[in-house]
């Protein structure tokens, strides 16, 4: 196999990005020691995680249109209520599949 130019690249550009990857990561473990543990800040760090779940969640919902809309909120419904988050999951795909099925 001989090296060509672009093969040194290809493997230069995969080394480089591990390298900023870990170096994101291990930036985030050193900064966390130094943040408030208490206070506003925290409550807003706590909140973060859903909130970023619904910023990629919601515009797949709307993309999905009223179908969409119908089966996420059956689904939060059964997860409230059931706290099985399988059945919940298992029962919004039911929906959004027999919609496609029959009303589409």
């Amino acid at each position: 196999m001989t090296w060509g130019l672009q093969d040194g690249q290809a493997y230069a550009a995969i080394g480089a990005a591990a390298l900023v990857t870990y170096a994101l990561r291990l930036g985030g473990l050193l900064l966390s020691t130094r943040l408030p543990n208490k206070g506003r800040f925290r409550g807003f760090m706590d909140a973060l995680p859903g909130t970023l779940l619904v910023s990629l969640v919601a515009p797949g919902i709307l993309a999905a249109g009223a179908l969409g809309v119908v089966a996420a909120a059956c689904t939060a419904a059964v997860a409230l209520r059931s706290r099985n988050v399988f059945l919940a999951m298992l029962v919004g795909m039911i929906i959004m599949m027999a919609g496609r099925r029959f009303f589409a």
